[in-house]
C-alpha cells in the first residue's frame, strides 16, 4: 500500500492512498472533518453504511466505532483534506459560551455534500502543502476556528456534539456488544466505549456471555459471515472485512476451521457448490 500523509500541522493533513483500496477500523480520539478532492469512501457503522465521493464533506464524530473502507477511483488515488477538532481546540472556542444545547450522546456522521463555504474553507488549504516553509500556527488555529464557525452556521445540531467533551459513560455491555462486535478493535478499546477498565470489561463480558470476548467475537463474526455470504450473495473479500477480520487469509482460515469447508464453497441459497 502506498499511503502517503502530508501534515501541516497535527491537526491539518492531506492524505492519498494509491493502492486497490485501504480498509482500517476507526474509533477517533476527536471529531474529524474530511473534505473529498478524489476517490470514494465506504463507512460501516453499527446501523448505517455510509457512502462517499469526490467533493463530499462529512465529520466523523469522535468514539464511534465504523469501519471505513477508502477506494481510488477514475485512475485518480484516494485523496482527502482532513482536520482534527480536538478536544483542547473545541473546549477553547466553547469556553467563553453560555450555551444551552441538548447533547447528542451518540450522534451520527454528518454529510456535508459539497457545501460551498465548508468546501471553500477546505480548499484554500491546498496551496499550504506545497509551501517549503513550517504552516504559521496561528494561521491553522484560524483555519480551524473558521471551520468550526461554518458548521455552526450551517447546522444547528452541530453544538450538541462538538461541545460534549464526555468520555463514554457506562453503558449495557450485552447491547453494545451486540451492536459493534464487527469492528476489529482491540478489548481494551471495546472496554473503553463500554465506560469500564479492561479487567472489569472481562468479568463483567465472563458474567454477561460465559464465554471469553475474543472467542466470542470470533464466533459472532462468523456467524456474520456465513448469514452475508449465503443470503446477501457477498464476496468473501467483501464479507471479511465487514464482519471484522483483519484479512482474507485469516478469515477464510478461521471459516473453513468452524464449518468445515471455505468460504468460496458457499452459494446465494447457502449451499455447497
Amino acid at each position: 500500500m502506498d499511503h502517503i500523509s502530508n501534515y501541516l500541522t497535527p491537526e491539518i493533513k492531506l492524505s492519498s492512498y494509491e493502492d486497490k483500496f485501504f480498509i482500517s477500523e476507526i474509533v477517533f480520539d476527536h471529531h474529524m472533518l474530511i473534505w473529498f478532492i478524489s476517490g470514494e469512501t465506504k463507512i460501516v457503522q453499527t446501523d448505517a453504511v455510509h457512502h462517499f465521493k469526490t467533493g463530499d464533506i462529512f465529520l466523523i464524530p469522535r468514539n464511534q466505532p465504523a469501519t471505513m473502507i477508502n477506494y481510488p477511483k477514475d485512475g485518480l488515488p484516494h485523496k482527502t483534506v482532513v482536520m482534527l477538532l480536538t478536544k483542547d481546540v473545541l473546549r477553547d472556542f466553547y469556553k467563553e459560551m453560555d450555551l444551552k444545547v441538548k447533547v447528542t450522546p451518540v450522534p451520527k456522521i454528518k454529510s456535508f455534500s459539497n457545501h460551498p463555504l465548508l468546501e471553500s474553507c477546505m480548499a484554500s488549504l491546498i496551496p499550504y502543502f506545497h509551501m517549503k516553509e513550517p504552516f504559521p500556527e496561528k494561521l491553522a488555529a484560524l483555519k480551524i476556528e473558521e471551520a468550526i464557525n461554518i458548521l455552526r452556521t450551517i447546522d444547528p445540531e452541530i453544538d450538541g456534539i462538538l461541545s460534549n467533551f464526555d468520555d463514554p459513560h457506562k453503558v449495557d455491555l450485552i447491547g453494545f456488544m451486540e451492536k459493534s462486535y464487527m469492528f476489529n478493535m482491540a478489548l481494551e478499546k471495546f472496554a473503553y466505549l463500554t465506560g469500564r477498565s479492561l479487567t472489569t470489561f472481562k468479568k463483567d463480558f465472563k458474567l454477561a456471555f460465559n464465554i471469553p470476548p475474543q472467542r466470542w467475537l470470533t464466533l459472532k463474526r462468523l456467524e456474520l459471515a456465513h448469514f452475508q455470504l449465503a443470503e446477501k450473495n457477498k464476496k468473501p473479500i467483501e464479507v471479511c472485512y465487514e464482519s471484522g477480520f483483519e484479512n482474507l487469509s485469516h478469515f477464510s482460515f478461521a471459516f473453513k476451521k468452524q464449518y468445515g469447508y471455505p468460504p468460496t464453497q458457499i452459494n446465494s441459497n447457502s449451499r455447497l457448490l
